[in-house]
């Protein structure tokens, strides 16, 4: 290539910049948008099962389980990037896989009221806007209470479901 030729192509980038940069607001905009109607506060964010939501740990995992007969207790995870306790290490791939499958990068199954079903209906460009989202957000560091199987003990608060007799 010429000296002309690298000129034309780094000028042509340069003139692109802007344009990339007004695409990555609107995306991270939409992410918003489809976390809201996906509902991922309603379970996700402390304090939520409990009727006061904490705002300020948006997102960064629930301090209160629910439990699924038969199954065990689970408690909503961070979705924050936190490296520690969130998604931080989670690639975007990682968390469109987790959202579309229910399945986590380490192979583990998500809980099974977590609506993957549904939530393998979105489009490449809404699971990307919706990680783009949750990689944007505020690290909060918040290690939920570990799922507890349907033998063991809970040794944090959840809700449960009582069939009728």
């Amino acid at each position: 290539m010429t000296k002309l030729t690298f000129a034309a192509l780094g000028t042509a980038l340069l003139a692109a910049l802007p344009a990339f940069a007004q695409t990555a607001k609107p995306t991270v905009e939409r992410g918003a948008y489809l976390a809201s109607i996906m509902d991922c506060t309603g379970c996700h964010t402390p304090g939520t099962f409990l009727g006061k939501p904490d705002m300020a740990r948006l997102l960064g995992g629930s301090d209160v389980g629910f439990q699924i007969p038969g199954l065990g207790i689970f408690y909503p995870p961070n979705l924050t990037p936190d490296a520690e306790t969130g998604l931080g290490k989670w690639s975007t791939a990682d968390i469109v896989k987790a959202v579309r499958t229910g399945v986590r990068p380490d192979g583990r199954q998500l809980a099974p009221a977590m609506p993957f079903m549904s939530y393998a209906k979105l489009t490449d460009t809404d699971a990307n806007a919706l990680a783009a989202y949750l990689k944007s957000l505020k690290p909060v560091k918040n290690v939920a209470p570990a799922l507890v199987g349907p033998s063991e003990k809970a040794k944090a608060p959840y809700l449960t479901v009582v069939m009728p007799q």
